[in-house]
């Protein structure tokens, strides 16, 4: 065995974080469970790389054009609506952060 062999190192496996983190700036996203605004999506107005400790996912989600609680919607004129979403999709938001239901609750409701 000569000296540069030696001196090689073997580059250490890119952990599965840093690979999600490249699979989210890919779709254009500026990090893990960082949802932003989609623009060119016929349906689903958001979307999102859920990151969950051991696994990654890309998740869209919520209706484009829905008339949820906004600045220019306040909380009081929209409760009802609110509160019809929280309860239609509460079993899906209790999953967590793998599940669109869960991103929609957080961010459009």
């Amino acid at each position: 065995m000569n000296w540069q062999t030696i001196l090689k190192k073997k580059p250490k496996p890119e952990s599965p974080r840093k690979k999600a983190l490249k699979r989210a700036k890919a779709k254009g996203l500026s990090g893990l469970n960082d949802p932003q605004r989609l623009k060119d999506h016929k349906m689903k107005s958001h979307h999102v790389y859920a990151w969950d400790g051991k696994k990654g996912k890309y998740i869209t989600f919520g209706q484009k054009g829905a008339d949820t609680v906004t600045e220019n919607n306040p909380t009081g004129k929209r409760k009802k609506k609110q509160d019809s979403f929280k309860a239609r999709h509460a079993k899906n938001i209790k999953r967590g952060k793998m599940s669109a239901a869960y991103w929609a609750n957080k961010v459009k409701w």
